[in-house]
């Protein structure tokens, strides 16, 4: 039987909430709220933490991709981060979205992201403070990102087909009724944007809620490693490739290989169901 890892590869990567209320006014760190319910900034929010929108702020509407490097050191400027700014990303649901925004600042090079361990959730579970106020942070002159990382964390249509013919780890982390192909969207959501449902073929079905217990945070490493090597075949050394519907879920389970299992060769394809269940010739599955 494998060894299993019994505490996390970058622990890092993750704040609690406690420690984060004794650390709401220190410099050099940034909180950044990012949820799927854009409104829920405004009713309330942790206090210093700036908010990005996950479809205004950070996908360029037109060519379905993510804005260009200007624009995204424009973003940083505006909330007042640097390059040396440690942001802390949290949300609703979670952590879903929050990790969506963190994976964007990869993307762009930014190299000090960390999640808060439980999100909005745990954060108003325990009652800590919320406020409406919204900080006005100095502005900052964040450099335009000379390169972004494309190749390094994000796979394209093309390389999610050769990752599905080569048999390497492919995880889909939608709902099981997605990846069978009963539904092209979320039970509760509206079943819209994509013309054919099922998976990529060779995916193995692993929800990206699997990760995480009842009150939002993430599950212990050794239980982690049974999910992701044990049940879907990701094996260290070897590249992996997420997907979801359009890159959000998968990103949370991107997170949750690269720095909590320490995996450095997990790459989100972004493009997702969107893409392939549109795409004229894409193969597809609909066994369970």
């Amino acid at each position: 039987m494998a060894t299993h890892p019994t505490q996390y590869a970058h622990p890092e990567a993750l704040v609690e909430t406690d420690w984060l209320e004794k650390h709401l006014k220190d410099e050099g760190i940034r909180i950044v709220e990012s949820n799927e319910d854009i409104l829920l900034y405004d009713t309330g929010h942790i206090p210093g933490a700036v908010h990005i929108d996950w479809r205004a702020d950070l996908q360029d509407p037109v060519i379905r991709d993510y804005i260009s490097p200007e624009k995204f050191a424009r973003l940083c400027s505006r909330h007042g981060i640097t390059p040396d700014t440690t942001c802390i990303f949290y949300g609703d649901k979670a952590n879903w979205w929050a990790c969506y925004a963190l994976w964007a600042f990869r993307l762009f090079g930014h190299e000090k992201v960390k999640i808060l361990n439980g999100g909005r959730d745990k954060w108003k579970a325990e009652q800590r403070p919320m406020t409406r106020e919204v900080p006005k942070n100095p502005r900052t002159d964040y450099p335009v990102p000379k390169k972004r990382f494309d190749k390094e964390i994000r796979a394209f249509f093309d390389e999610a087909l050769t990752q599905s013919k080569s048999g390497k780890p492919l995880i889909d982390v939608r709902s099981p009724g997605e990846y069978k192909g009963e539904i092209t969207h979320m039970p509760e959501y509206p079943q819209e944007g994509v013309l054919r449902g099922g998976h990529i073929p060779g995916a193995k079905s692993m929800p990206w809620k699997t990760a995480t217990t009842d009150d939002a945070t993430f599950k212990p490493a050794d239980e982690l490693a049974k999910i992701y090597f044990d049940q879907c075949g990701v094996k260290p050394g070897t590249d992996t490739v997420v997907y979801c519907r359009i890159g959000e879920r998968s990103s949370h389970t991107w997170f949750v290989l690269t720095y909590l299992l320490g995996l450095d060769n997990v790459r989100n394809y972004d493009g997702s169901w969107t893409e392939w269940g549109n795409k004229v010739g894409a193969p597809i599955e609909r066994s369970a």
